[in-house]
């Protein structure tokens, strides 16, 4: 079957219900994806009810109700199979409602995301072609790759004027000043977080309220050179994107909004710029802003967990995606690594591999989290858990041991 046939399956069988329950996960993808299906489904005149959450388990799905899961859900594999999936994650579920890349030989790691599997959904649902620039923020979002199945959206949202190309900084932000103080992926060292800095480099390049970007960019590069790989410099300047529905016009801002208010606990606020709300959108400004300095101090903060190498830890639990996504990704480190956080009973942990690595982070966690009691899972090079305080040292010394 194909990614189109199981999409054409799923909508013909969301065609017969009247109310759907959407669940999606609390990322920039997880929430483009349930938004696609809000979307697509009330455009057919049938009802919703959106959810927006950090984890899902098989008990927190309501019974008796249709229930679509967009970005998680492909895990487990106790669901019930009248439960529809619509995930790029590993997949372990083997209902019959299940759009997955990974199940149809399509790279789910970089080339479709759970908004793009969502979108071909919506597309067998209707003519939802507008909603191209959302699927686009969950590739962003999933720092995925242009090409392939992604390819082909960006491709139909330009052909219909919903997607402007163009180039620049794709760092999210309303302005130079903010890029460069929340910037993220990467993370400047030096730099991000550092307001009188950031402001002392604009400065020293603008001339008659004129900036030199190509100078300010050269500027940027060498202070951070030493401790950036040379993808992640080469990143501050390249392809952006303008979303002709977009309540935020630039897809990496609105992208870095979306993911900003669904890891601080406001999904439903992100959730809502996605559904072209313009109600609250400088709290959603704001709440991204204040998010990803966060991510900055608890970046700066970590420390090795018991001298060891592949493991650091921080205290905001909520910051623990995109602290591994800075070190991993960002970095000069070339073996797997995972940031961890104390979390009510548990600890949280995200762990990532760099694009070359040939370790496999989804079976590492799955099956040290069942050894230790937790839960865990995700993709080849990033993933996640969520392990029983007292089982912490049981986990890291696996992790380490898997890593060597």
């Amino acid at each position: 079957m194909s990614i189109e046939s199981a999409a054409a399956h799923l909508a013909d069988h969301l065609r017969e219900k009247e109310y759907v329950e959407i669940y999606g996960h609390h990322d920039a993808d997880g929430i483009a994806a349930a938004s696609i299906m809000v979307h697509a489904l009330i455009r057919e005149g049938i009802q919703v009810r959106l959810r927006i959450l950090p984890r899902i388990y098989p008990r927190d799905i309501s019974s008796g109700n249709a229930t679509v899961l967009c970005d998680f859900g492909s895990g487990f594999s106790d669901l019930s199979d009248d439960v529809m999936v619509i995930d790029h994650h590993i997949p372990h579920f083997e209902g019959e409602f299940h759009v997955n890349p990974r199940l149809e030989g399509v790279d789910g790691e970089h080339e479709l995301s759970a908004s793009g599997a969502a979108y071909a959904v919506a597309q067998r649902l209707g003519d939802n072609r507008d909603l191209a620039g959302l699927a686009l923020i969950g590739m962003i979002g999933d720092r995925q790759l242009i090409q392939g199945p992604n390819q082909d959206i960006v491709n139909e949202g330009i052909a219909n004027n919903f997607i402007t190309p163009g180039k620049g900084i794709p760092l999210f932000g309303r302005d130079l000043k903010e890029q460069l103080i929340t910037a993220l992926h990467p993370m400047l060292h030096g730099i991000s977080g550092e307001e009188k800095a950031v402001q002392s480099l604009i400065e020293s390049h603008t001339v008659r309220n004129e900036t030199n970007i190509g100078q300010l960019l050269s500027d940027v590069i060498l202070k951070v050179s030493p401790y950036q790989n040379a993808d992640s410099m080469s990143s501050l300047w390249g392809d952006t994107w303008h979303l002709q529905r977009g309540v935020v016009k630039d897809a990496h801002s609105l992208a870095g909004i979306v993911d900003g208010c669904g890891k601080s606990g406001k999904g439903v606020l992100g959730a809502a710029l996605c559904l072209r709300s313009h109600e609250h959108l400088d709290e959603a400004w704001e709440t991204a802003h204040m998010y990803r300095l966060r991510v900055i101090a608890a970046a700066r903060d970590a420390q090795p967990f018991t001298d060891n190498p592949f493991l650091y830890e921080i205290t905001d639990a909520d910051a623990i995606s995109g602290v591994a996504d800075a070190f991993s990704f960002d970095g000069l480190l070339n073996h797997p690594i995972a940031v961890i956080a104390p979390q009510d009973d548990c600890y949280s942990v995200s762990a990532r591999c760099p694009m070359d690595s040939k370790k496999d982070l989804e079976a590492i966690l799955s099956n040290l989290a069942e050894e230790c009691g937790g839960t865990g899972g995700g993709h080849y090079l990033r993933g996640g858990a969520r392990i029983p305080r007292d089982k912490i040292e049981c986990f890291t010394a696996g992790f380490r041991e898997a890593c060597v």
